[in-house]
């Protein structure tokens, strides 16, 4: 796919919010869902991603958050986008227990999606650099489906790194609330040998949110039955989440069934290896099988 052809049939604008500007895409129909790249930006692959929630009946909005729209992958491109992003006010990418003003301007777009599609709330998906930013974003009562796939800021490079949340205490009270009073849940997802998006953070969400937090870990041991690398990292926009039956495919159709539940008054139930259970999805520690 072609810088030009991923952006195709996405409208955009520039929109700003407590100070902060940055490019919006649109499009599609239904409810409504926030996407946030992963670093290094709106690659083929992440509007691959948001191309597939259009399919699946979403309004989907992409805030380029870093890097330039439609800008294929390439590891100096990876590379400058997250050396420029750490150094970003906006992102606070090693402060623990952080108010990152990232986190407003997410709700700010979320409550102008809501005011546009209307229904009971809307989605915020995060990815890598960006996926605590969903999961901040639930501060907001607007957001009733928050996903958080391998969360990776602050980077774990200490043990109190690796076990925050990626929000301010604030929000964390704030979200443990609208879980207790709302019965709202966050969905997590990372490879289970993955070292950016570390196992401390899932435990600490546990811990913060308890069955309100529903994780998914897919195995990436050595061995593995689907073959997934122990370096596995990006779960949605992994090369093999269009092939049907494999763990990453299977990992894109819960987080589809998750928004369409949460975002149409449906219940509570989620979908997971081809039927509907109530959540919580896995115990602390438990791993998909990976095929």
């Amino acid at each position: 796919m072609t810088e030009s052809s991923s952006l195709a049939g996405w409208t955009s604008e520039d929109f700003t919010d407590a100070g902060i500007t940055h490019q919006l895409f649109t499009r599609g129909s239904g409810p409504g869902v926030v996407l946030l790249p992963e670093v290094p930006g709106m690659t083929p692959e992440v509007m691959g991603l948001a191309d597939h929630l259009v399919e699946s009946g979403f309004t989907v909005t992409v805030i380029s958050l870093f890097g330039d729209p439609g800008r294929p992958l390439s590891p100096g491109y990876a590379l400058a986008s997250t050396a420029r992003a750490c150094i970003t006010r906006e992102f606070r990418a090693l402060a623990t227990r952080a108010d990152r003003p990232v986190a407003g301007y997410v709700r700010a777009v979320a409550r102008r999606l809501h005011d546009r599609t209307g229904g009971p709330g809307v989605g915020v998906i995060g990815m890598c650099f960006s996926g605590g930013f969903a999961l901040a974003a639930a501060v907001e009562p607007v957001v009733l489906a928050p996903v958080a796939s391998q969360p990776a800021v602050p980077f774990g490079v200490t043990p109190g790194r690796r076990g925050d949340l990626g929000m301010s205490d604030e929000e964390r009270d704030t979200v443990a609330e609208r879980v207790r009073s709302e019965g709202l849940c966050l969905l997590g997802l990372r490879f289970s040998e993955d070292r950016l998006s570390p196992p401390d953070r899932f435990r600490s969400l546990r811990a913060a949110f308890g069955d309100g937090w529903l994780p998914i870990v897919i195995s990436s041991r050595a061995g593995n039955p689907a073959g997934i690398g122990t370096g596995a990292h990006s779960v949605l926009t992994h090369p093999d989440a269009g092939t049907p039956g494999h763990p990453t495919h299977d990992a894109r159709a819960e987080v589809v069934a998750f928004l369409r539940d949460r975002l149409t008054g449906a219940g509570t139930a989620v979908h997971t290896g081809g039927a509907l259970r109530n959540a919580p999805l896995d115990p602390p520690g438990q791993e998909r099988a990976g095929g």
